[in-house]
């Protein structure tokens, strides 16, 4: 059966994985102090432009949204993030669970606007019971978002002045980092990310790893005893070669990038090709994720030989699905897929 459920089905990336045979018996550290860790931190400030940076590994993704909020905010405070947001929405309540609300915002097609959050913030500061009420402490969006759309350079930069001029941090969840830079449609850099972030995080568990994030505090601004924080999470990984290892292949040679880009090709054509054959998009997603208006009929019929993901209902008759690319989606599936459709 083919699979577009997602875009974690496979283990890791071949070179990945030979790496990590290579340096098995090599003895080194525990806690991220290893010699591999510190080589995939200098490789990753080298390509981000950004030689103050602080680099951290976790193993997921909800794990490192949990933490990293959770560690950057006061007791009393909570995170703006769009009504769609993976922390709103697809983690469980994990952040609400660490003690902190998530204030959701409106948005369009997963993006929130400086606009919108300078509204908030004014909203929240104009009320006189505002002392009895979550302050907003920190904004949270992800790029790509959860409907696979991006922010631009210059809504990117607009956020992180809203964020500047409240003193907020800006935190972006790069789960899929490596996908919204690669698009056709993208005007920025991992640099561009790593100037107007306060926090970022390079997500490799969906892009080649077999597990694991790498967190960039861009700012000199990682919290106090971070280690500590971590350890209260149950987060701080013994083997941290493990996380370290992987990175450290990933962007030698733009591995990390190279195989992203890969993920957008096969998504293209899986888009032109629904399109011929004259399905409707939700929307024009310009990343791995493909969202299309399917009749109930044809999911059914389709779930007979290919996983995918059903999301909202769009009307009576149809239903909005998800097939998700990934970097080891092989160009076969596609054409397979299309066959079938």
């Amino acid at each position: 059966m083919l699979s577009f459920e997602n875009d974690y089905l496979e283990g890791a990336h071949e070179k990945v994985l030979q790496r990590l045979i290579e340096t098995n018996r090599i003895q080194a550290p525990g806690y991220g102090f290893d010699q591999f860790t510190d080589q995939a931190i200098q490789q990753i400030k080298h390509k981000i432009k950004c030689p103050d940076a602080t680099i951290r590994f976790l193993v997921g993704g909800t794990q490192t949204n949990q933490v990293v909020i959770n560690s950057m905010l006061e007791s009393y405070e909570g995170v703006i993030s769009a009504e769609t947001g993976h922390v709103a929405v697809h983690e469980g309540g994990a952040i609400e669970y660490s003690g902190h609300k998530v204030l959701t915002i409106p948005s369009s097609e997963g993006k929130i606007t400086a606009n919108g959050v300078e509204d908030y913030i004014e909203t929240f500061n104009s009320d006189f019971k505002r002392d009895h009420m979550v302050f907003p402490g920190m904004v949270y969006i992800s790029h790509p978002t959860e409907y696979g759309t991006l922010y631009s350079k210059s809504e990117l930069e607009a956020l992180s002045n809203v964020c500047r001029k409240h003193n907020l941090p800006l935190f972006m969840d790069g789960a899929r980092l490596g996908y919204g830079l690669m698009s056709d449609h993208s005007d920025m850099t991992i640099e561009d990310v790593a100037n107007y972030c306060d926090i970022f995080y390079i997500g490799g568990t969906k892009i080649g790893a077999l597990c694991g994030e790498a967190v960039v505090f861009t700012k000199q601004n990682e919290p106090k005893h971070f280690t500590t924080r971590i350890k209260h999470h149950g987060a701080l990984l013994a083997k941290g070669r493990l996380t370290g290892i992987q990175f450290l292949e990933l962007f030698t040679d733009d591995l990390y990038f190279k195989i992203s880009r890969h993920a957008i090709e096969m998504a293209n054509k899986m888009k032109e090709g629904f399109l011929k054959k004259g399905y409707r998009l939700y929307f024009d997603s310009p990343t791995n994720q493909q969202f299309f208006i399917l009749s109930n009929d044809k999911i059914n019929e389709l779930k007979q030989k290919v996983k995918f993901a059903v999301w909202e209902k769009y009307d009576d008759q149809h239903r909005v699905v998800r097939f998700a690319t990934s970097w080891a989606t092989p160009e076969e599936n596609i054409n397979q897929l299309l066959e079938l459709i």
